[in-house]
């Protein structure tokens, strides 16, 4: 029978579906409720309870809290743990994360829990270790939790904030009304809840950061893509102005150190405006509950310590679920949990299905054909017309330079920057190969992806044969020329860890990195 949890990794927290989480949710309340009743034959059912199955722990990046969580819920399994000393590890050395991640699968380790100033990590090693595991016949493929990548993600504890959260709703997740607060801009926690958030129906979310700190747009074009109510405010004084206040408010520590002297300069001012003030509370409403991920600065709390005894006091639970959620998420992907797990009908999918080649009727012999201007017919070869079309005439040569080398259209022919019949103003690059009569199906994909809507002709005889009109496609990979431009994503080629390049399209027709999420323009991915 199918387990659907065992073997599978959390890189970000869409790897969850929502109903998936829902699901996990509710087994962690039903561990919470064994652990306060005592009940022991409930907390057996919980448990790996085996001391040959391997968790290791590997935190490339300081990180005492989460690392001590997953450690005591390691514990409560009863397995085998292990930690790597990154001080002295192979990492120094000159070894590949997958090198280092394969071997140790084969140590007989089922789940590896990792911390990473490099994006994307549990990502690809999910991917270069399943293909290990199938090569030398494991039982079956490691899992990798990450437990923070970069300014990327951080899906355990977005997955014990949303536990939380429904806690404090009184388990209802028709709706959730949160205000973010803090450096928005920096911080992973906040940036999973772009799509963590989705867990509720309705979703009402206030950013509180001055322009510095700001929600990057990548993010806030997610939410408002999901539905999501998106206001922003530049301090906690402004948003507390007006009346339409959140019932629940997430904090986040400032990283001034990231951003420089000019910022430095004025951190006095931005710490205030994400600061909450003794003078605030009157204007907070009843049963208002604040959290944190934690730890807090100890010299500028967001959150300051005079409120830990009110009643606004959520972060202290809300660190405590966290040993409870990732308890039941090691749970799950061992399989000592999730068989009655009931699969819904409907099923979310990633990406989209579309015709991004479009072949469109080329002109008959009978119609008089327009040429742009400087562009005179051939009798054979392609063309591909309206390249960059709206660019600057700068632009447009950029591109078309580009473009020749990426498809290696080397050669005989010519590339012009012309205006159309139809708006003169309005420029549009050509290139043209005569005697060029293949065009393959990987190369028309390619050019999809790097001209999206140009139009490719082939011609023979003086006649348009095929004509094809391209539009972004739904995903781009499997090109030795493409590379995220992001320094701390793993895919990048400075880090020497030869990962391939691999984009999803956005709804806003940019491209996302598979690894570390960072959106790029289709001009940009290319090398």
């Amino acid at each position: 029978m199918r387990h659907e949890f065992k073997g599978r990794s959390l890189s970000v927290i869409n790897d969850l579906s929502i109903a998936e989480r829902r699901y996990l949710f509710a087994k962690t309340r039903e561990l919470k409720e064994a652990i306060a009743g005592r009940d022991e034959k409930k907390l057996a059912e919980f448990r790996i309870d085996d001391p040959d199955f391997g968790i290791y722990e590997v935190f490339l990046e300081d990180s005492t809290r989460t690392r001590e969580s997953f450690k005591n819920a390691a514990k409560f399994h009863r397995v085998k743990l292990s930690s790597l000393s990154t001080d002295s590890s192979s990492f120094n050395k000159g070894e590949s994360y997958a090198d280092t991640f394969n071997t140790l699968a084969g140590y007989d380790n089922s789940i590896f829990i990792i911390r990473s100033k490099l994006e994307g990590v549990c990502r690809w090693l999910e991917e270069a270790a399943a293909g290990y595991a199938q090569r030398n016949g494991l039982p079956g493929r490691p899992s990798f939790i990450n437990a923070g990548d970069g300014k990327h993600e951080h899906p355990t504890q977005e997955l014990l904030d949303e536990f939380t959260f429904l806690e404090d709703n009184d388990w209802s997740s028709d709706h959730l009304h949160i205000a973010l607060a803090g450096d928005l801009f920096h911080g992973r926690t906040v940036h999973s809840k772009a799509h963590g958030l989705t867990v509720f129906d309705s979703v009402k979310v206030d950013l509180i950061a001055p322009p510095e700190l700001a929600m990057p747009t990548y993010y806030t074009e997610i939410m408002k893509g999901h539905g999501f109510e998106v206001r922003e405010f530049s301090s906690i004084e402004e948003y507390l102005a007006q009346d339409a206040i959140a019932d629940k408010w997430y904090f986040t520590r400032p990283q001034l150190e990231r951003m420089g002297d000019r910022i430095l300069q004025r951190q006095e001012e931005l710490r205030e405006s994400i600061t909450f003030a003794q003078r605030f509370l009157p204007l907070i409403p009843e049963h208002t509950r604040f959290y944190h991920p934690l730890p807090r600065h100890k010299g500028h709390p967001v959150i300051p310590t005079f409120l830990d005894t009110t009643s606004l006091n959520g972060w202290e639970r809300q660190s405590s679920n966290g040993m409870l959620v990732r308890i039941v998420l090691l749970g799950l992907f061992s399989g000592r949990i999730g068989e009655d797990y009931i699969i819904p009908e409907v099923q979310e999918e990633r990406g989209e299905k579309e015709d991004f080649i479009e072949r469109v009727p080329s002109s008959s012999s009978g119609q008089e054909r327009h040429y742009s201007e400087g562009v005179h017919p051939i009798s054979d070869g392609i063309v591909i017309d309206h390249i960059g079309k709206g660019d600057t005439t700068g632009e447009i040569r950029n591109h078309m330079a580009t473009i020749t080398r990426v498809l290696g259209l080397h050669g005989k022919g010519g590339d012009w920057v012309s205006t159309s019949n139809k708006d003169p103003d309005t420029f549009k690059g050509i290139i043209f190969r005569p005697d060029m009569k293949e065009f393959d199906r990987t190369s028309l994909k390619r050019l999809a992806a790097i001209a999206p809507g140009s139009t490719l002709n082939i011609i023979a005889h003086g006649q348009v044969l095929e004509k094809y009109r391209l539009h972004l496609p739904p995903k781009i990979y499997n090109f030795t020329d493409l590379s995220c431009k992001n320094p701390n994503c793993i895919s990048n080629p400075i880090h020497h860890e030869q990962v391939p390049a691999f984009f999803w399209k956005t709804p806003s027709g940019a491209f996302v990195c598979e690894y570390c999420g960072k959106d790029h323009t289709f001009k940009e991915i290319w090398n």
